[in-house]
């Protein structure tokens, strides 16, 4: 019979004797800076090496936190993967593995020509190719929340 582990491990009581094997020095070993008390180095310190955050500049803005990044999808690829009268969402894009599954945004834009009448649902379009399916006859349809 196998026994489950315990739902709370107690905490490490660390000098409480030679027997408890953390006894004497308190696992801090012998000497140096960190087995003294308070000693250690305070947080970011690099042993004097410039500190990271030092060495990072700190001047202008950055629009990196705002960035939206897009699985890319042509108008070929459609053309290529779909057949006539198809209805593309975000999920078809991902179960045909025209794009990763852990992508949040897609885009199509408008590389390639395209002949089929594709229903696209719910994905970002350039201007492009947004041309492209509206000329070959097909619809481009936003997907209710």
């Amino acid at each position: 019979m196998m026994l489950k582990a315990p739902a709370h491990k107690n905490k490490k009581r660390i000098g409480r004797g030679p027997g408890s094997g953390n006894g004497k020095t308190s696992g801090r070993g012998h000497k140096g800076q960190n087995s003294r008390s308070g000693g250690g180095v305070r947080l970011g310190f690099e042993g004097g090496q410039m500190p990271l955050y030092r060495r990072i500049a700190r001047r202008g803005f950055s629009n990196y936190p705002f960035k939206v990044t897009y699985d890319v999808v042509n108008v070929a690829d459609l053309e290529r993967v779909f057949g006539d009268g198809d209805v593309i969402t975000p999920d078809v894009l991902k179960a045909k593995r025209l794009v990763r599954s852990k992508s949040l945004s897609i885009k199509v834009l408008g590389g390639g020509e395209l002949t089929k009448k594709l229903t696209v649902q719910g994905l970002e379009l350039s201007k492009a190719a947004q041309e492209k399916v509206e000329k070959a006859g097909g619809a481009i349809e936003e997907l209710k929340a």
